[in-house]
């Protein structure tokens, strides 16, 4: 099937890099982009205190759609993470305290600077949460008001509900009214900031369209949904998983050295996806990266960190992060960009280096760490560890009192025994 054909900037660039998925009104969105200036948003649940590499071509839809010079709405969910969504998830997410979640929306908050540019002009981004509104209502009224306008047959039809009941996981009432709330916060931000377009994530597509439907049926105005495709890596993974865990925005969660390693070590065939998607970088100078033959793509890959290690943490880190890597991996050099993990010198000195490694996050395992070092990718100084039995020694220790560990060319760290 033919792609449309789309005449607004908005939706040609989105479609040039790679964004859309679905669209509930393609030619009324599009004329609507076209016309004039659009109000759009995706909402961020505040389940922990930093957002990851998941949540970032969310995060890059709203920068497009500045630079197509609309305006980004950034809701923050105060108000749904006491709910909980259940989408792709086989049990109920732990109920956070209003502490934890008000703690979390203040870690969040500071990543969204980076990529927008937030004021009072017609296409500056705007962050609002859904907890002014949503804790607001009575639990009769909200019943009242929106109750009637969803089915649970319709509900029951969705794959966010479906699919948990199928693997016969049970559902709490709680979640299951999820829905219902984001599509109230679409109402809501359409009342309030004139906003006509929900964007967010394949899997969030079934809310989407509630939402949609609810503020065409309610008001009779115009509100369209978009979304994005999953996001996995070219051999099937899911794209900001890594062995050590999520991949964390917020510079405390994550050091920009791994930041700039995680996408150093993307594959071959996922590099000029990730330029389209995540950097600022021109098609035509994309387009170049990826025609470069054999290990040449390995300079593709450090110009996909540098861009976005640069967009999140700025250039000094991004520089940083890739002296010290070529440093360490390159020229076998200890930079003191490289990530230090502190640990008591009684679980280092005379410990197995698979346990260390593991204790300092470089492997998920002692046992992921010995099979690393059977395959000679784990080691201790520049020299590879054949055994992840042999045990550290002080004469390990250099004379900055630190351990180099390495696992084979993906990730470094340094250890330092006190």
């Amino acid at each position: 099937m033919t792609e449309p054909a789309f005449q607004s900037d908005f939706l040609q660039t989105l479609q040039a890099r790679g964004y859309i998925h679905q669209i509930t009104h393609p030619a009324e969105l599009d004329a609507a982009a076209k016309a004039g200036v659009i109000s759009a948003y995706i909402g961020f649940d505040a389940t922990a205190p930093s957002l990851h590499v998941g949540s970032l071509i969310q995060i890059m839809m709203l920068r497009r759609l500045q630079q197509a010079g609309h305006r980004p709405i950034v809701l923050m969910g105060g108000g749904t993470t006491k709910v909980g969504d259940p989408t792709g998830k086989d049990a109920s997410r732990p109920q956070l305290t209003d502490e934890t979640i008000q703690s979390n929306l203040d870690s969040i908050k500071q990543v969204f600077s980076k990529f927008l540019t937030f004021g009072d002009g017609p296409s500056d981004a705007v962050m609002v949460n859904n907890d002014d509104w949503l804790s607001g209502y009575g639990y009769i009224q909200f019943l009242r008001d929106f109750g009637t306008q969803f089915t649970v047959n319709r509900m029951l039809a969705f794959d966010s509900v479906k699919l948990r009941l199928e693997r016969e996981q049970p559902m709490t009432f709680l979640e299951f009214n999820y829905m219902l709330m984001q599509s109230v916060d679409f109402l809501e931000l359409n009342r309030k900031l004139g906003v006509t377009l929900q964007m967010g994530g394949s899997d969030q597509w079934g809310n989407i369209v509630s939402g949609v439907d609810l503020v065409r049926r309610v008001d009779q105005k115009a509100a369209f949904g978009l979304t994005t495709p999953l996001l996995t890596t070219a051999s099937g993974g899911k794209m900001g998983k890594t062995a050590q865990g999520a991949v964390w925005l917020n510079a405390d969660q994550l050091s920009p050295f791994d930041y700039w390693q995680f996408w150093r070590n993307a594959e071959d065939a996922d590099v000029g996806r990730f330029m389209r998607l995540f950097t600022d970088l021109p098609l035509d100078e994309i387009a170049r990266y990826e025609a470069l033959p054999g290990a040449e793509i390995n300079e593709a890959k450090k110009a996909l960190a540098d861009a976005a290690t640069t967009m999140l943490h700025g250039a000094d880190a991004a520089r940083a992060a890739r002296e010290g890597a070529e440093a360490a991996f390159e020229r076998g050099v200890v930079s003191g960009d490289l990530p230090t993990v502190e640990l008591p010198s009684s679980e280092v000195i005379g410990a197995m280096i698979a346990a260390v490694a593991t204790r300092a996050g470089l492997t998920a395992s002692n046992g992921e760490a010995r099979r690393l070092a059977q395959g000679g990718g784990l080691r201790l100084n520049d020299e590879a560890i054949a055994d992840g039995a042999r045990l550290i020694e002080a004469s390990d220790v250099n004379a900055d009192g630190v351990l180099k560990l390495a696992a084979g060319k993906k990730k470094l760290l340094l250890v330092k025994p006190i």
